[in-house]
């Protein structure tokens, strides 16, 4: 079974009503004046990168896919909307027939990316396009948090494992998202078994506390986890007396005990006596994995430490203090009028608070130093410069109504690994600083 034929991870009957009221109102008033299918733009962007971020990854974009195409009004969905006279009847009747037959185009999934940016680009009617901007930034705006502050973490642990662990700290639906974006930006494992099922991401566990507190002794609880899985696991020590635990840990599963784990205390400190412990208990193989509430942060400061691998929950899947990416849907271009050949005249928000846009269908491309390193975001809308056309970073996503770059989830987990590495080596330090290359409008 490939998971990726399961279609979506919930149990509803349509992605449509994950939206908000007005997009259908707006589509109702459209609809009633001819405006509805005129040629429209739609580009998703954001105007800022969260404080202190140098980038942004793009995460998302595969769920975006399958959102769209499971985009549909079916019978109980239309009843809702005609209960609550959301829309009038031509609205519905209109409705019941949506497909989305529009192209989107956009940055690859696992890309990263800068203020400005036009990570995704939404063509195709005003009425089929308007639908979408809800669902898509929900998406979008989720993902790409969760995997900036994956990539971060990825960055700060320097090529030891992560493991997300964080689906007891957000909505269960969140927690499969949270994991599938943190794969994305660099973590190699899952507790989720959810995330597992739907897209194939490695999955890990032995015990918590509680199997130990369960048992008479932590002794018992060794020996009864060992014989059930075998000397390779992990045992859990810090429920009582770390160096006792760490002495009976090999007693019960021998030199060849897989990990422990430290989840409580001065992880720098506690993880250089256990791994002396352990070494002049012959134990020298034995892992040291560490959790309790960690961030890039505090990943970083155990740079030093003996630890090979990190277990991160509650910091992974709130973004590390940057829940969103603040990206916005914007109509960017429309027809002046429906018939199809009418040109495109460029449209943009303007406003005293910093919330404008720029017209205009855009391309991006990034632009390269004499090392290969990149040194500016190009955004623009007329012609590409000839030096800039072989750097071009939007591909097409959707073709007619038609999915075109569905891709393996490993395959995007490795892009952003290339897309990282190109950038400045200060891309990756943890100090506060604006975006490691600038956006450059053309």
């Amino acid at each position: 079974m490939n998971p990726a034929d399961l279609g979506l991870p919930v149990d509803v009957p349509s992605t449509a009503l994950f939206t908000d009221h007005y997009e259908l109102t707006m589509l109702q008033a459209a609809l009633a004046n001819g405006t509805a299918d005129r040629r429209s733009v739609f580009e998703v962007f954001t105007r800022r990168l969260p404080e202190g971020r140098r980038y942004g990854v793009v995460a998302g974009t595969g769920r975006v896919l399958d959102a769209v195409e499971n985009f549909r009004f079916d019978g109980a969905v239309l009843e809702f909307l005609r209960e609550r006279a959301v829309v009038d009847m031509r609205t519905l009747d209109w409705l019941s027939s949506y497909r989305f037959s529009g192209d989107i185009w956009g940055y690859p999934e696992g890309e990263v990316y800068f203020p400005g940016s036009p990570i995704m680009r939404v063509e195709g009617s005003f009425a089929e396009c308007v639908l979408l901007e809800t669902v898509i930034l929900s998406i979008l705006n989720h993902d790409s948090a969760i995997a900036a502050a994956a990539s971060r973490m990825a960055s700060a642990a320097g090529g030891r494992p992560l493991i997300e662990m964080g689906a007891r700290r957000t909505h269960e639906l969140a927690a499969v998202a949270a994991s599938r974006a943190a794969y994305v930006g660099g973590f190699t494992s899952t507790s989720d078994l959810a995330a597992g099922f739907r897209y194939g991401i490695p999955t890990v566990g032995t015990s918590a506390h509680a199997f130990t507190l369960l048992h008479d002794t932590e002794r018992d609880a060794f020996t009864a986890q060992v014989a059930s899985l075998g000397s390779g696991t992990t045992l859990l020590v810090d429920t009582y007396d770390v160096a006792e635990a760490v002495r009976t840990a090999v007693e019960i599963a021998g030199t060849g005990l897989g990990a422990v784990r430290i989840d409580s205390g001065d992880l720098l400190l506690v993880a250089h006596r256990v791994r002396q412990q352990l070494d002049d208990l012959g134990a020298e193989q034995t892992r040291i994995v560490v959790t309790s509430d960690l961030d890039e942060y505090a990943i970083a400061s155990l740079a030093a430490a003996p630890v090979d691998a990190y277990g991160v929950g509650t910091q992974l899947v709130t973004g590390s203090g940057h829940p969103t990416c603040s990206m916005v849907y914007k109509l960017v271009a429309r027809a002046e009028s429906a018939d199809p050949k009418a040109p495109l005249v460029p449209v943009a928000k303007k406003s005293a608070s910093g919330k404008t846009s720029i017209g205009g269908r855009k391309w991006a491309a990034r632009r390269l130093d004499a090392d290969g390193v990149a040194e500016a975001e190009v955004v623009g809308t007329g012609a590409v410069p000839a030096g800039l056309a072989g750097q071009q970073l939007l591909v097409p996503l959707v073709k007619g109504g038609e999915v075109v770059a569905r891709e393996p989830l490993d395959a995007v987990r490795e892009r952003h690994v290339r897309a990282r590495g190109g950038l400045p080596l200060s891309a990756t330090q943890l100090s506060r600083g604006e975006a490691v290359i600038p956006t450059e409008y053309v």
